[in-house]
C-alpha cells in the first residue's frame, strides 16, 4: 500500500513538471508546428474534435493527462492528445512500409496554457515517416506530404486559421 502511494505520488509529481512545462507554451522542436490560440483549452478541443471531422478523418484515439489526474484527485492544467487517421491511409502507408505503421495513428496535442488560452502542436506526418523513406520510397514519401497538408487544413479550422 505505501509503495502504491508513493509510485502514485510520485507519477503525479511528474506529471506535475511535465504539465507545467506544457502549459507555458513551447517553441517548436525539430518537426513540430505548435499554434499557439485565444481558445480555451475546451474550445480547442472540442474545435480540433469538429474539424477532424469536417476534414473527413478519424478520430481515433484520445487520452487526457488531465483526465486520468483528476481520476487521483488531482488538478493539473489541460492536456489532451488525440490521434487521428482513416484506413486508407493506413493500408496505403503499411502497402509502403510496414515498419511506419507504428507512427499512426498521428497525433494531435492540446495544452492549457497559464493564461487559460490553450496551445496545438503535432509533429508533422513527413517528420514522423521520414525514417521510413528509405524502406517506403516514393509511395511513402508522397502519403507523407498529402497528410501534412490535411494536417495543416486540420490545424488551421480548429485555430480559426481557415
Amino acid at each position: 500500500m505505501f509503495m502504491k502511494r508513493l509510485i502514485s505520488f510520485g507519477l503525479a509529481l511528474m506529471l506535475s513538471a511535465i504539465v507545467a512545462h506544457a502549459s507555458e507554451g513551447f517553441e517548436a522542436p525539430e518537426g513540430w508546428r505548435v499554434i499557439g490560440t485565444e481558445k480555451s483549452y475546451p474550445d480547442l478541443v472540442a474545435a480540433l474534435r469538429a474539424a477532424v471531422k469536417k476534414q473527413e478523418m478519424g478520430l481515433v484515439t484520445q487520452a487526457s493527462a488531465t483526465v486520468g489526474a483528476k481520476s487521483q484527485g488531482i488538478t493539473i492544467p489541460g492536456n489532451t492528445v488525440i490521434g487521428v487517421y482513416r484506413n486508407d491511409f493506413a493500408r496505403r502507408m503499411l502497402e509502403a512500409s510496414i515498419p511506419a505503421g507504428i507512427e499512426a495513428p498521428i497525433r494531435f496535442y492540446v495544452t492549457e496554457n497559464t493564461d487559460k488560452t490553450a496551445t496545438l502542436s503535432w509533429k508533422t506526418p513527413s517528420f514522423l515517416f521520414e525514417p521510413y523513406f528509405d524502406d517506403g520510397g516514393d509511395a511513402l514519401i508522397g502519403l507523407a506530404e498529402e497528410l501534412d497538408a490535411i494536417f495543416q487544413r486540420i490545424a488551421d479550422r480548429a485555430t480559426g486559421n481557415l
